[in-house]
């Protein structure tokens, strides 16, 4: 059991460069880890990336469905993210969110198969392909260690609205906490 971490939002410059490559396989990782995992079910996620909760490492965790509804769960270290060619890709064109932008989503096409290869939290290559929603998760995350929200993807007229509601939520939940 980890000890849940709070999640860091848009704006705060970790989320916004790229994170350095674990190079330690160690207690250190594997208590990241378990933090991950306790931070992102108390927030009802479906995946986490480290520097969501401040850690500059390249690191992300998950626990979704596939396209079939089977559950995928597990840590994926340094992962590369691999896409189908444009010729064989297909697009997925679902609604899309971030734990880091707490209650907003917008439409956001990315492919509908995905493969990561890396790591687990032992140092033990890992190759994990997805499709559907475990699909897009491993794309979202892969983005997030690379210093990209799923935000910077959008139409600049879908971000400013997709931004614009989340700081109206966000400043009416400060307005509410501070009476």
């Amino acid at each position: 059991m980890g000890e849940v971490r709070p999640i860091v939002h848009v704006g705060d410059p970790v989320l916004h460069h790229p994170c350095e490559p674990v190079t330690r396989f160690d207690g250190e990782l594997a208590t990241l880890v378990d933090d991950m995992f306790a931070s992102m079910y108390a927030a009802d996620g479906v995946g986490l990336a480290a520097n969501q909760i401040g850690v500059p490492l390249r690191v992300f965790i998950y626990d979704c469905p596939d396209a079939e509804g089977e559950r995928h769960k597990g840590v994926v270290v340094n992962p590369e993210l691999e896409l189908p060619g444009i010729g064989e890709r297909r697009l997925d064109p679902d609604d899309e969110g971030c734990l880091s932008v707490p209650g907003q989503y917008a439409p956001l096409p990315r492919p509908d198969r995905a493969t990561v290869r890396g790591f687990d939290a032992a140092g033990e290559p890992v190759t994990v392909t997805g499709t559907g929603l475990l699909a897009r998760c491993l794309q979202h995350e892969t983005d997030h260690l690379d210093g990209h929200l799923y935000i910077d993807r959008l139409p600049a007229k879908t971000r400013k609205q997709v931004l614009a509601a989340y700081r109206e939520a966000h400043s009416a939940i400060a307005d509410i906490s501070s009476l």
